[in-house]
């Protein structure tokens, strides 16, 4: 994964990102409010030696009483003081607590020694800072000064006792800020370990390299395919109407050497959208003048009828088990060259029907009256289904959900097909995001017609039957009345704001 990547992740991840930082500036405070707070008392000391005229013998004292400074600090925090301040300030303490509330510093190459008393209540602090001012300088002078008859070591209170009126700890800005920086880092570490772990298919790059095969088509995500899953209407000039004209147009020419007649689409899994795939597929192979048969071969769950409105109670299974001949269940949708033969019946066997002879010679026959022939089948995980039908096939198109299927299933599919040495002509990403400005036809430069969404939901669901409200050819209607997509011819799409704007202007194209 390069930088953009990482970015793209975090971008993606961004309320993981927000809720664990959120998270951190909560233990943040948290902190703050249990801390206890602790109040600070200061005593400094002045450690002056008694010395005799001349230079040297001044340096000599100055050097030893830095020498002792240093020695003074640990000795504020001896045993023998903490009990002298429990004796003088008849504290309930015991000499470890007062030895642990008691800090020193000497500060480099100065004769001052800064004590520091640490109690959680400020009157405290500063009893025992008193009593720290009193009871130091006596214990020195009796361990330096005993049995000398002079006074070699002078301690003298410079600054305190005095106690701050704020607390020093908790700090709860540092605290906040700390919070705040830990949850970032943590949410940004989330953020992009979920991408890391995220085995779906998200990129072109991805699917191509899982599936070692071209990837000839990619479908942009619609919410409003959920109701409305054909590009047709006013959808015939959408942009995901477009991306099927592109995909036909590349299953066209994938090879000029052995064309793709018969192409069998399937998925991995379900809920990924093939057989809207396939519907649609069919509808723009349709209007390039071509003779196409959609047949719905997914007879476990059919969709292919009730997507295009068309009766679905007799069909393949009919035909297979010898009830009824082909040309008795063929119905012819829209006005073009698109003809549909639905499942019929749902067969105890459904795989077994797919791979005998009876669908071998039927497919034989219907080569001879149409240029293409797509077939909608199951899954190839699920059941055998597809696998058995693509050995019939010229070719395989396999459906790949943009973030839901995972690589692994993938792999799985494509090893289907190689174990029966179907040709996999290509993989096809469905529901890619799309970007806004791409969606209002910016980038388009306009040729593409902005169609409302006015769905939230995801696009086709194979698990959920379409309602059937979608407009013209999404419904349900009986057999044989399906119509055409009705579109404004090209030149009237192009004279028409013009003649808007005669009529309010009273223009007239004087004749040369």
């Amino acid at each position: 994964m390069d930088l953009r990547g990482y970015l793209r992740a975090i971008r993606k991840g961004w309320w993981i990102v927000l809720f664990v930082t959120l998270l951190g500036a909560g233990e943040g405070v948290l902190a703050n409010e249990r801390a206890t707070p602790i109040y600070a008392g200061h005593v400094t000391f002045y450690v002056s030696t008694p010395s005799s005229a001349g230079n040297s013998s001044a340096l000599s004292a100055d050097q030893f009483a830095q020498d002792r400074a240093n020695s003074y600090v640990q000795l504020l925090s001896s045993e023998r003081l903490a009990r002298a301040i429990i004796g003088a300030t008849r504290l309930k303490l015991t000499p470890g607590q007062v030895m642990g509330e008691i800090t020193g510093t000497a500060q480099l190459n100065t004769v001052l020694v800064k004590a520091t008393v640490k109690d959680p209540t400020p009157s405290r602090a500063l009893r025992i800072a008193s009593a720290l001012a009193t009871q130091f300088p006596a214990m020195v002078d009796v361990l330096d000064n005993r049995g000398t008859g002079a006074s070699t070591v002078v301690l003298n209170v410079v600054s305190g006792p005095s106690v701050g009126h704020s607390p020093i700890s908790p700090h709860k800005k540092l605290n906040l800020g700390v919070g705040i920086l830990i949850g970032l880092v943590l949410g940004v570490a989330a953020a992009l370990l979920r991408e890391v772990m995220n085995t779906t298919v998200r990129s072109v790059e991805a699917l191509r390299a899982v599936s070692s095969a071209p990837v000839i088509g990619t479908i942009g995500f619609e919410g409003s395919a959920r109701k409305s899953p054909l590009v047709v209407d006013r959808r015939a000039r959408s942009i995901r109407a477009e991306a099927f004209r592109q995909l036909r147009t590349n299953l066209q020419f994938i090879d000029a050497a052995r064309p793709a007649n018969v192409i069998v689409v399937t998925s991995s899994v379900v809920a990924e959208g093939k057989s809207s795939m396939a519907a649609n597929l069919a509808i723009t192979f349709a209007e390039a003048g071509r003779r196409v048969l959609l047949i719905e071969a997914d007879m476990r769950r059919p969709r292919i009828a009730e997507y295009l409105g068309v009766e679905g109670a007799v069909g393949l299974t009919n035909v297979l088990v010898g009830e009824m001949p082909v040309a008795d269940v063929l119905q012819q949708w829209g006005g073009g060259g698109l003809s549909v033969l639905p499942s019929g019946p749902i067969p105890p066997n459904p795989s077994e029907l797919l791979g005998s002879g009876g669908m071998r010679e039927l497919l034989a026959a219907l080569r001879k009256d149409f240029e293409t022939i797509i077939l909608d089948t199951p899954p190839l995980l699920p059941v055998t289904d597809a696998a058995v039908a693509s050995v019939l096939a010229d070719g395989v198109v396999l459906v790949v959900r943009y973030g839901k299927t995972h690589r692994a299933k993938i792999a799985s599919a494509v090893r289907s097909l190689q174990s029966v040495d179907a040709r996999l002509l290509g993989c096809v990403l469905n529901m890619v995001p799309t970007r806004r400005t791409v969606r209002r036809g910016r980038d388009g430069y306009g040729y593409f017609e902005d169609v409302p969404d006015t769905s939230a939901a995801n696009a086709v669901d194979e698990g959920e039957p379409s309602p059937g409200k979608g407009g013209p050819g999404n419904g349900p209607r009986p057999a044989g009345r399906a119509t055409a997509p009705q579109t404004m011819p090209a030149g009237a799409a192009l004279l028409k704001p013009f003649a808007a704007v005669r009529r309010r202007t009273g223009f007239r194209r004087t004749p040369q």
